[in-house]
């Protein structure tokens, strides 16, 4: 089974490859060659593209149609908008516990692995407490963590008021037990209480997703685990193959709905991945990868080649790419489906000026994506009584299974990018399938279920995530144009 694996493929969170996968029969310059990785190239075929057109599987839409879309009209406002500060300062725990046993040949030590954090003086005063908000995001985040749950100081001129602040009515202590049973219902995702002592708030912005060189049986066990054990294959196959042969396209199409919409939006996501990889390489070598003009990063196109080919991928790489646009059309109908709630929300940091102006580009943002008139549709998915929920149990508890394995990779900078689009994906699926669909009254789709709450971190996920896609689509046209151009 280790045959099928290029042990000496360049890597990111994952060995940049999927299911079926050869592992191909080249490999990416070494870092630190001076030479451009264009100088080696042999002669390249436009075959990787050619599943990009048509119908995307399973979706009514066009690839025509999204790539005319998110290339002129979303990635310009996405761009822009993941620049705002609200958006730039993600939390997470870098070191939480592993709860799965992975073969380990250590924590990456390249300096393109590592993470640099913020300090509380570097965040926004309104993300590091120096001004609270009222009634928004900050509080919905701690909502059930001890703090929350502790009645606020009070001087003793005001006792018999803090007593009654400190009581809960029995309504109201209904009402809690309500919200959190309808949150652990709704969650695809592990997600950690954002009180952990060991959180830490990043800049993305200081940290973009690049290749780093993280590779070896530990990245390659990372994404073996969640298609071998999470993603839903056919019964009955020859477990040493499952990996290579349970998801071609052909044996896919096999699969319920669910089941194939659920590896298409992982194969997306890998592939968008993937795409970023070999689109940030580092064409000259630099000790200090914190410095934006520390090194020089640009498109490796064999790379690409390499991983999408279909010589290279048992025929398989061009479906990975489509499904690319799969992913994306989901996490834009979440958006659409999750459009009155965000456009209601102040994306307060502290700073006014900024938060209004952060809160406008949301709203255009969001005009644009509810102008798109093919939407993914929800409701051909759970739909048939017990059975359906049944498989929407199933299909939820393997997500959140995914989203515990990231804890497990030991790139830190893989890790965080990988928990943040594993989260960004976990919340676009509790806006599209969290409770029954509610019926919409101007639209054939539902609106959004009227009980679900998204934290500070829910948000900014969910946007960075759809930005990463976005971007992804605009550089497969780059790769698209610099094989025509050779």
């Amino acid at each position: 089974m280790e045959g099928k694996y290029n042990t000496k493929s360049p890597d990111g969170i994952q060995p940049l490859f999927q299911p079926g996968d050869k592992g191909g029969t080249t490999s990416a310059p070494k870092k630190g060659d001076e030479k451009s990785p264009f100088s080696t190239l042999r002669p390249l075929s436009d075959q990787c593209f050619c599943k990009l057109e048509g119908q995307i599987d399973d979706c009514s839409c066009k690839v025509d149609t999204v790539d005319d879309f998110n290339n002129k009209k979303i990635y310009p406002r996405i761009k822009s908008l993941l620049s705002k500060e609200f958006f730039r300062y993600f939390q997470y725990q870098p070191h939480k516990k592993c709860r799965f046993s992975f073969p380990s040949s250590g924590k990456c030590t390249s300096s393109y692995c590592q993470v640099k954090s913020c300090s509380a003086d570097d965040l926004p005063p309104g993300l590091n407490g120096q001004i609270a908000e009222t009634g928004h995001t900050q509080i919905l985040e701690n909502k059930y963590s001890a703090s929350a749950q502790r009645p606020q100081n009070c001087d003793d001129a005001s006792d018999t008021l803090g007593q009654v602040d400190s009581t809960l009515s029995e309504t109201a202590s209904r009402d809690i037990d309500e919200w959190r049973m309808h949150d652990e219902s709704s969650q695809f995702c592990d997600i950690t209480d954002q009180s952990c002592e060991d959180c830490i708030h990043v800049d993305l912005t200081l940290n973009p997703e690049r290749y780093t060189g993280y590779s070896g049986i530990a990245s390659r066990s990372i994404w073996k685990s969640i298609y071998e054990e999470n993603c839903f294959s056919l019964t009955g196959l020859n477990p040493m193959e499952a990996f290579s042969s349970s998801f071609r396209s052909d044996k896919l199409n096999a699969l319920c709905l669910e089941k194939r919409a659920f590896f298409r939006a992982i194969s997306g996501l890998h592939s968008s991945i993937t795409i970023h990889l070999a689109a940030n390489y580092p064409i000259k070598e630099s000790s200090t990868p914190f410095l934006v003009n520390s090194a020089e990063w640009g498109p490796n196109l064999e790379l690409f080649h390499q991983r999408f080919d279909p010589e290279n991928t048992e025929g398989q790489g061009p479906y990975w790419l489509k499904n690319l646009y799969f992913v994306y059309l989901l996490e834009l109908r979440a958006l659409a489906k999750a459009a009155p709630y965000l456009a209601n929300q102040s994306y307060f940091t502290g700073r006014e000026d900024d938060d209004l102006e952060t809160s406008l580009a949301v709203q255009d943002l969001l005009n644009l994506v509810e102008s798109f008139p093919e939407h993914f549709d929800e409701t051909s998915m759970f739909v048939g009584g017990k059975q359906a929920k049944e498989m929407k149990l199933e299909f939820q508890g393997h997500f959140k299974n995914i989203t515990r394995v990231m804890d497990c990779v030991s790139c830190d900078k893989c890790k965080l990018w990988g928990k943040l689009q594993i989260t960004g994906l976990g919340t676009a699926l509790k806006i599209l399938f969290s409770g029954e669909f509610e019926p919409s009254n101007s639209s054939a789709l539902p609106v959004l279920h009227s009980g679900l709450q998204l934290t500070r971190n829910e948000i900014v996920s969910l946007f960075n995530a759809f930005g990463k896609i976005s971007t992804s689509i605009v550089e497969l046209q780059r790769f698209r144009d610099l094989l025509k151009a050779r």
